[in-house]
């Protein structure tokens, strides 16, 4: 069996460096053979599998200094047929990546919104009047570079050896401790299994949206969890779209789908929500698990 993996392209991005890895554990661990599919947008890559264009992908959702990945989210809401199979956490490290003579005559500045936000407090000392230009990737910007010796890109060092493009600095990001949480998804029939001998999940996610915008609309959902001893590892809220004030709610449990608890849970939920949407229940690993388990 070959999978075919999507992710945010062109090659070099996070998503990929995280696919990668986690496409070496499964030929080491299964045996399967895989091949990777980038995709110039996170909406595109999650589409192509819900598609069937491709049978996984590796999404960002969750960065520890940023926060949510908004397009993850708000597109696997309004994909029905997904499924969440694994969370990989990996570091980050971003590098100022240039054909400036230094950073002094940088006057533009690309890269990905959430690695700009990423690295605003060292863009605002270091290049306070810098052009900040968002792009849908970390790695798009960096066949610009050799034309424009004016301008950097925030990407990473792996980047940085694929197009081989000078660093000018490396790890700029504001906080060492950078880390983001990525998605492994499928279709809902599609299970690649979790870590050997693991069989029970860390965590679920779901989302859901209330009937009106009333008090208690959303203290009553939340009070389910609470009753029953579940907690909530995650919550956040996106706007339906539908008309302002109105917002769906994202949440992640330390619970597995399956245990009785939880679905007393979910069976109770459907009295205080107008849609309910289950993502699945899965594991979160930090990718040196993963590469452990390669090099064992």
């Amino acid at each position: 069996m070959t999978l075919s993996i999507a992710h945010l392209g062109p090659p070099g991005t996070y998503a990929e460096q995280a696919a990668l890895l986690y496409v070496n554990w499964l030929t080491k661990i299964k045996g399967l053979e895989t091949i990777l599919c980038p995709y110039p947008s996170i909406a595109q890559t999650l589409r192509a599998v819900a598609q069937g264009a491709a049978q996984l992908a590796v999404v960002p959702v969750e960065n520890s200094i940023e926060g949510s990945v908004t397009m993850t989210v708000d597109t696997l809401w309004q994909l029905d047929t997904l499924q969440i199979q694994l969370a990989l956490v990996m570091p980050i490290v971003h590098t100022l990546i240039s054909c400036a003579q230094s950073v002094k005559t940088i006057k533009t500045v690309y890269s990905h919104p959430q690695a700009l936000a990423q690295c605003q407090g060292w863009l605002e000392r270091f290049l306070p009047s810098v052009q900040l230009i968002p792009t849908n990737s970390t790695t798009e910007p960096l066949q610009r570079l050799e034309q424009e010796i004016t301008a950097g890109v925030i990407s990473s060092q792996r980047a940085a050896q694929l197009y081989n493009l000078p660093i000018l600095v490396n790890g700029i990001n504001d906080y060492p401790e950078n880390c983001t949480r990525f998605w492994v998804v499928s279709q809902d029939n599609l299970s690649v299994g979790n870590q050997p001998s693991v069989t029970k999940n860390s965590h679920t996610s779901l989302a859901f949206s209330v009937p009106a915008n009333v008090p208690g609309a959303l203290v009553k959902p939340l009070q389910i969890f609470a009753r029953l001893g579940i907690n909530l590892s995650r919550i956040e809220s996106r706007p339906t779209k539908r008309s302002l004030g109105e917002y769906l709610f994202f949440i992640d449990v330390e619970a597995d789908a399956r245990e009785a608890q939880m679905q007393s849970a979910l069976q109770q939920l459907t009295a205080y929500t107008e849609i309910l949407k289950i993502f699945g229940s899965y594991n979160v690993l930090p990718i040196s698990a993963l590469e452990e388990g390669i090099s064992s």
